[in-house]
């Protein structure tokens, strides 16, 4: 690592806040039917968040719909108590996988390393299966946002690979006056 990457990282928060967006239609229409619902992704996210020190201020479970995308990714952005937001869910390349093209237009700068990296790690998982894997990061408003594969492999990968290392130093950059 180089020494102002270091220095960065030393300079960055070390306790986030994160908002928790979680989009799957299934497990929405069991939740609006009064079913119990497992989010064994949305759950795993914020067990390994949690267990690095980090704060769950925000979770909510939402279907694949462009507007409640947008709508929940915007009140999130506007949270003063959130640092990042992590979306889980429609990132594939069905027709209703709409995450990425709701959530890129919100983004005032892309980190597109991160779904390269995240392309890359998966391979060596899962082959050439990773191709079909959707996830970008990047920023708005002075908040880190990532979206990811809604399985819970990927989220683990993401996670404890990518995230946990990164975001606070990609806060930190994003939270800097021009």
């Amino acid at each position: 690592m180089s020494e102002s990457s270091r220095r960065h990282k030393a300079e960055a928060p070390s306790r986030l806040r994160f908002a928790i967006i979680v989009v799957s239609t299934s497990r929405f229409e069991a939740l609006k039917l009064m079913k119990h619902v497992d989010d064994p992704s949305g759950d795993l996210i914020a067990e390994l968040l949690e267990k690095a020190g980090h704060k769950i201020v925000y979770k909510v479970l939402i279907p694949d719909d462009r507007g409640l995308i947008g709508q929940k990714i915007s009140e999130a952005l506007a949270l003063s108590e959130v640092d990042s937001i992590i979306t889980c869910g429609g990132t594939g390349i069905a027709p209703s996988d709409v995450t990425i093209e709701t959530v890129m237009p919100l983004l005032k700068k892309t980190l597109p390393g991160f779904g390269e990296l995240f392309r890359k790690l998966s391979f060596e998982e899962i082959g050439s299966a990773a191709l079909l894997s959707r996830a970008i990061a990047g920023v708005a408003d002075g908040k880190a946002v990532f979206c990811l594969p809604g399985s819970p492999q990927a989220v683990k990968l993401c996670v404890e690979k990518l995230i946990l290392s990164e975001a606070g130093h990609i806060v930190k950059h994003a939270r800097e006056k021009a």
